[in-house]
């Protein structure tokens, strides 16, 4: 597909000739899109970014309001972090429609510090002096981090992509059996039907709307979803009349972050983490955005998601990361506007500030979103099929890669327990299967392409029949299957 001409600093969006030259991710849309669209993200990511708050601070024993503040400074340093990637500032930000949040790798090793931290109450400053140093030897190390981007080639890059959408279906899947796995109705037919409904809604407003109705399928199928599960009692108000209208996230209101040796390790291990599945992320949205992201805004997007996780503990958030679900989003609707993911981080910081706002999205039941997840986290996957097309899969290497890439990555969602023998730190990076499989993939193409000569005859041109012998070459028939 020929190029698109570029001029990516054009002053404003416009219907002039030059406005039309400006790339999709540089656009301003016009106002009430840009605000459904920025929302539209906002409830994609909402549940994501709120549940290691409410596990963490559970564990700690936090009380119910202090649990609120816990969630609202969430998405206040969710929003902050978001306007870092994409409005950028200096040679921080990758200036991409990321938006940013709690990272899940953090869940784990923050409850292991919680259980052997003897007074509970430390337990949070302990883990918020930890995240600081990891965010800030993650910053410097950027620039370095940044450099892999050669050894991500689009086999690589669409298994990493495949997996990320793969790996996001789980999520879905639960959200759509309820809220609370321990509950007797949990995978009742009532939500799998309001799940079903929702991606019913979806689907039919994608194919049967345009524009603008288009576009926003996911946010009306999440309202629709909403109104529908009210009779059912599956729609909880409750978070909004209790909610407070305003309230701030105090700096340090836990406590002055403390720094342990044996946490700071542990963080350190989650930003490497990270680190690997924002660059696999970035690598993702700069394909489905027809803006391939070099090893420069590689270096930039991990400044701003380690500079968003070391500032995060100022205002009591946690490690914050890009949401892989989001570009789920993207994919699907191609609003390619990074202004459109910056209002959402706007939205994030208003509910940051404004529990009873936060608490408006957060009436969405479970199962709606589960079925609403179902496209986005579905889309995922088929932009990195994509990229595998493009991939050279006639290559037996590149098959090769693939298919034990894709294996080694789905480990972890098909056997959740299989590394329970390993230690602690090493089950934070095994049980990433988007961080083990770009690790396997980039590993099997530097071995299978990079390592001694590539042949000729590497050829895929067909797969073989049972009981077929391997031979040098494949029949004729074969030969002219593509």
């Amino acid at each position: 597909m020929a190029a698109k001409p570029q001029v990516r600093n054009a002053p404003d969006a416009g219907p002039d000739p030059e406005d039309r030259e400006k790339h999709p991710v540089d656009e301003t849309l016009p106002p009430l899109k840009m605000l459904t669209s920025g929302l539209q993200h906002v409830a994609a990511m909402y549940a994501g970014v709120v549940a290691p708050p409410l596990i963490v601070g559970a564990a700690v024993g936090l009380s119910g309001t202090e649990l609120t503040f816990l969630t609202g400074a969430s998405l206040f340093t969710a929003g902050l972090a978001t306007f870092l990637q994409t409005l950028g500032v200096w040679k921080i930000g990758a200036r991409l429609p990321f938006v940013n949040g709690v990272t899940f790798a953090g869940v784990a090793p923050m409850l292991a510090i919680v259980d052997t931290t003897e007074n509970k109450a430390d337990a949070l400053p302990v883990i918020f002096g930890a995240i600081i140093v990891a965010g800030l030897l993650g910053f410097l190390a950027a620039p370095w981090f940044s450099r892999l981007v050669r050894f991500f080639p689009p086999v690589v890059t669409g298994t990493v992509i495949t997996l990320i959408g793969v790996s996001l279906l789980p999520v879905a899947f639960g959200w759509a059996q309820g809220p609370n796995p321990k509950a007797e109705d949990y995978g009742s037919t009532t939500y799998l039907s309001l799940a079903g409904i929702t991606l019913v809604v979806v689907l039919l407003l994608r194919r049967f709307t345009r524009g603008f109705l288009k576009q926003v399928a996911v946010l009306v199928g999440l309202v629709i979803g909403t109104l529908i599960a009210i009779p059912f009692g599956v729609t909880d108000f409750t978070p909004v009349t209790e909610a407070d209208i305003v309230g701030f996230p105090s700096p340090f209101h836990f406590g002055a972050p403390q720094f342990a040796l044996a946490a700071i390790i542990s963080m350190c291990v989650v930003m490497l983490v990270s680190m690997t599945e924002s660059t696999a992320d970035m690598l993702a949205l700069g394909e489905i955005v027809d803006r391939p992201a070099d090893e420069k805004t590689i270096a930039a997007g991990l400044r701003a998601d380690t500079l968003g996780s070391a500032i995060s503990p100022l205002f009591n958030g946690f490690m914050c990361s890009a949401f892989a679900q989001n570009i789920g989003l993207v994919a699907m609707t191609r609003i390619r506007s990074r202004f459109v993911v910056a209002c959402g981080g706007g939205f994030l910081v208003l509910m940051g500030l404004s529990p009873v706002a936060a608490s408006l999205i957060s009436v969405v039941p479970r199962p709606v979103l589960g079925g609403a997840g179902v496209v986005l986290f579905g889309s995922v996957a088929a932009s990195g099929i994509q990229t595998l097309v493009k991939a050279g899969l006639e290559k037996d290497n590149n098959v090769l890669i693939v298919a034990v890439s894709l294996a080694v990555g789905i480990i972890p969602i098909t056997k959740p327990d299989f590394y329970h023998a390993f230690p602690e730190t090493a089950q934070i990076i095994l049980d990433s299967g988007i961080s083990t499989g770009c690790v396997a993939a980039v590993l099997l193409n530097v071995v299978f392409n990079h390592l001694g000569r590539r042949r000729d005859d590497d050829d895929v041109t067909a797969p073989m029949e049972p009981g077929e012998e391997i031979s040098g070459h494949h029949s004729a028939k074969a030969a002219h299957v593509h």
